[in-house]
């Protein structure tokens, strides 16, 4: 069972999470016609008063974009201040995901997008290691990655996540952890709700935006660091044979940050991951308001 947070941001104020409730006739139930983001934040190393949040602004522009998608526009302003808001009200003491989203709150039954009402609501739950930090196991999955001309992948929009749900569900059913989902062209495009790295010849590759991925927010902060490392990076269609030959293989993610891949199908991965290491060790620190160079990364949030 989840440790969901007491309060929840609903209609405009926070109010207990079990008094948050929707109609079963909610247009997004029936159609998918919402977007969400996902943010973690944890308490403050060195302030038991206050809440550090990964990015936050990237995480709001991202939510207004997807709005986008469902013909409404959401202020990134507003969704930061709800945020901070939800926060306070909580006052949690454990490391939390918060889950913001925008979605159609009219009652009735035609899909559509036009001349209908939208809402945006917050709630969060208390989450420690989403995936194993020492690793996981992946198959290959039957589903395909949806095609950004069939579906709006550069926006979380809550129908796309069918494929994640049925990949994710076939992986664990047929003993793995995790799924990795191929796309329409035959390579290699993410997880079930990761992005995924690979390290060739010293290089990080991963796929690039043309191979329908979900632009990950976690994604670009490693592709940065990694830069600022003198690291070559690489964004590429990557094939499924490459995996099997890679130094390392490592997942990427708001829930799972960065985790690494032990074995994929039946073949076994290398347990020396240098690279994923270090992009590791430092993305902690900065998400532990610990670097300084780094401080615009992380929203300070008192909750005292």
């Amino acid at each position: 069972m989840h440790n969901f947070l007491p309060f929840a941001w609903f209609e405009g104020q926070c109010i207990p999470f079990n008094e948050a409730k929707l109609s079963i006739a909610t247009h997004a139930l029936h159609y998918g016609t919402a977007a969400f983001g996902g943010m973690r934040a944890i308490p403050d190393p060195n302030n038991s008063k206050s809440f550090l949040l990964f990015r936050a602004d990237k995480h709001a522009k991202r939510l207004c974009q997807s709005a986008r998608f469902l013909m409404t526009e959401l202020d990134e302003d507003f969704v930061l201040k709800s945020l901070e808001t939800f926060l306070v009200k909580n006052k949690p003491t454990q490391p939390v995901y918060i889950r913001p989203f925008v979605y159609t709150s009219d009652l009735g039954i035609a899909p559509r997008l036009h001349n209908i009402e939208t809402n945006f609501f917050i709630y969060g739950i208390e989450l420690g290691d989403y995936l194993s930090p020492d690793g996981v196991t992946c198959r290959i999955s039957s589903w395909t990655r949806q095609q950004d001309n069939s579906l709006p992948l550069r926006g979380k929009i809550s129908g796309a996540y069918i494929t994640s749900s049925l990949a994710k569900t076939e992986a664990v059913n047929s003993g793995f952890d995790e799924a990795l989902l191929i796309n329409s062209q035959g390579k290699i495009s993410e997880a079930s709700g990761m992005n995924i790295f690979i390290v060739r010849n010293g290089e990080l590759i991963t796929p690039g935006v043309d191979q329908d991925i979900l632009e990950g927010i976690t994604r670009s902060s490693v592709i940065e660091l990694a830069k600022r490392d003198g690291l070559n990076v690489i964004e590429r269609p990557v094939d499924k044979t490459e995996l099997f030959i890679s130094e390392e293989v490592f997942l990427t993610g708001t829930a799972a940050k960065i985790t690494p891949i032990k074995m994929i199908e039946t073949t076994s991965m290398s347990k020396d991951m240098p690279i994923m290491n270090s992009l590791r060790k430092k993305l902690t620190k900065i998400t532990e308001g610990l670097v300084p160079e780094y401080e615009n990364w992380v929203k300070r949030v008192h909750i005292v």
